[in-house]
């Protein structure tokens, strides 16, 4: 089974970024090419049945699969990146996180209005990050029309508050 398969290749590093975070590091999980491709068709698979334009992927874990999977869905990618790091105009969203705040960004021009969003990252947690991009998106007049992540972790309960924005939120592993 897939989520078996990827769970045995994660690393989880204790007390990173801070002490009581048990961190998922998907680097392992890079280093297997098949693997990979598995996990990009299976989240492709996932979306059957949704209308999506654009795949939009939360710096930087979101971009690896996010390219992929915007590339496989024949759509265009779109890059939300931490403040500072998109070399054009751009509008910003501030959130808190589990450990800090931040601030994300987009291109102004990054979605028009009326397309159909797919937000990406690598692991959904409290939801914080994905909230201030779905925020973006909207302030966009583009619609959030499903979320991916290769990790859920549902005692978090993140899902809650992306369904504000979205009924449709998947991930191939879950804790």
């Amino acid at each position: 089974m897939l989520e078996t398969r990827i769970k045995q290749t994660l690393r989880d590093v204790a007390d990173f970024p801070k002490p009581g975070i048990i961190f998922k590091d998907i680097t392992p999980v890079l280093k297997d090419a098949a693997l990979c491709a598995e996990i990009t068709k299976a989240l492709a698979d996932q979306l059957k049945g949704v209308k999506i334009d654009v795949v939009a992927g939360i710096e930087s874990r979101g971009f690896l699969f996010g390219l992929a999977l915007a590339q496989v869905l024949d759509v265009p990618f779109v890059p939300i990146r931490k403040a500072g790091k998109l070399p054009y105009k751009t509008i910003q969203q501030s959130y808190d996180l589990e450990y800090g705040s931040a601030t994300l960004e987009v291109h102004e021009d990054a979605f028009t209005a009326g397309q159909n969003v797919l937000i990406h990252d690598d692991l959904l947690a409290t939801g914080g990050t994905v909230v201030a991009a779905s925020k973006l998106v909207n302030q966009l007049q583009a619609n959030v029309v499903a979320y991916s992540f290769l990790i859920s972790l549902d005692f978090l309960n993140g899902k809650d508050r992306l369904n504000l924005f979205s009924p449709n939120t998947f991930s191939l592993v879950s804790y």
